[in-house]
């Protein structure tokens, strides 16, 4: 299983597919990427509720809601140029006389980075 994604920490994806179908549509901010898992956290999506235990004296337990991760396939970048769900594909461009690598989007073909 290859770890490398097309999707970063602070892009803006959409949930295009997976489980819980009320997020189907809606748009959030990458708040936390797991490369080996090929799985994101987006702001607002996927909620779970975790039942925790009070752990220490005077400690309060209770049900927190938290965001859940979600499959990297389930989710489409969202380009910040053209703000349409993209795919995404990659170029290099020559700056300070080193060739980068750069993220592209495949419907306006401007660089995402």
């Amino acid at each position: 299983m290859s770890s490398k994604m097309n999707i970063r920490t602070g892009d803006t994806v959409m949930v295009i597919t997976g489980d819980n179908s009320k997020d189907v549509g809606k748009t959030g901010k990458v708040l936390k990427v797991y490369p080996a898992a090929q799985r994101i956290v987006v702001q607002g999506r996927n909620m779970i509720i975790r039942h925790t235990k009070p752990r220490q004296q005077g400690q309060q337990g209770g049900r927190i809601e938290q965001e859940g991760t979600i499959h990297v396939s389930n989710c489409m970048l969202v380009c910040p140029n053209c703000k349409k769900p993209t795919r995404v594909g990659h170029t290099f461009i020559e700056k300070d006389g080193k060739q980068r690598k750069v993220r592209v989007c495949k419907k306006c073909s401007k660089n995402i980075d």
